[in-house]
């Protein structure tokens, strides 16, 4: 399950960077706020997420996907003290940007604990 999660979250993450890129500063149908600096950290996580996903080890997948969701939940709560996180979002964080980074920062890390969870089972009981 934290393989997939790490697929396709991976490849959706860097395709809202590149979505942003394209776009440039501005927002995304009035709900999203895109920095360029944002677009960037999204095609570098995202990638991370999306590699480890198809070509990682389960202790790398849960790795990235748990230090990505701590970054997220960091970021989420970065964004509710400094909207524009020191400048370098100028546009700020909307409600929105807000909520997808809680969500994801609590789908990492819990993703990345039930797999540690389910590593630690004898062999007989996964079976």
């Amino acid at each position: 399950m934290i393989r997939q999660y790490a697929q396709y979250m991976g490849i959706a993450i860097v395709l809202i960077g590149v979505v942003g890129l394209v776009l440039g500063n501005q927002s995304l149908l009035g709900l999203l706020n895109i920095d360029i600096v944002e677009d960037v950290i999204h095609l570098v996580t995202g990638g991370v997420m999306a590699y480890v996903g198809f070509r990682g080890s389960m202790g790398a997948i849960r790795a990235v996907v748990g230090g990505l969701g701590v970054l997220y939940l960091l970021v989420f709560l970065l964004g509710l003290v400094v909207p524009d996180v020191f400048g370098l979002i100028p546009h700020g964080y909307s409600f929105l940007d807000a909520a997808i980074h809680l969500v994801l920062g609590i789908a990492g890390v819990a993703l990345a604990w039930l797999a540690g969870r389910s590593d630690e089972r004898p062999a007989a009981m996964a079976a």
